[in-house]
């Protein structure tokens, strides 16, 4: 009995030892890994290019906002005369209209640029900018390019 006493214990202090050793080692690994490790911070997103637009009749056209309500519209066009229209129409209604002149006529691609303040009637509508050329013949537009506002 007395030896089975003895065994037991020298048992549970070898389990209790190997216990304290294997605490002993995780504790040094976690103490060397934060300083093997170099923390970098997350690129910063780059900044998105804008969005270019373009048909048979403009091209290069991009839209940047200046204002809540303010737009600044550049691009090419290849128009006769070098006059086209725009609206801006919110789905239902047109909200603003009117016609700009590149600085060629075709066939030469000209320049152009204009700045239009146009707000929404309704807060969830959506607005777009619609360029185009009329027709000589009746009016109607033609070489339509929709252009999403906000």
């Amino acid at each position: 009995m007395r030896y089975t006493f003895l065994i037991s214990l020298i048992i549970f202090v070898a389990c209790n030892n190997n216990e304290q050793t294997n605490t002993t080692t995780n504790v040094d690994t976690l103490k060397t890994i934060p300083e093997t490790l170099q923390v970098t911070k997350p690129a910063e997103p780059e900044p998105p290019l804008p969005k270019i637009y373009a048909n048979k009749r403009f091209k290069d056209v991009t839209v940047e906002r200046i204002g809540q309500d303010t737009f600044v519209i550049r691009g090419q066009g290849q128009i006769f005369e070098a006059n086209f229209n725009w609206v801006v129409e919110d789905g239902h209604n047109e909200l603003k209209k009117g016609f700009e002149m590149t600085d060629a006529g075709a066939p030469e691609w000209g320049k152009f640029e204009f700045t239009i303040t146009v707000q929404k009637q309704r807060q969830h509508s959506t607005l777009t900018l619609i360029l185009f050329e009329s027709s000589a013949k009746d009016g109607s537009r033609q070489y339509e390019l929709p252009i999403t506002l906000y």
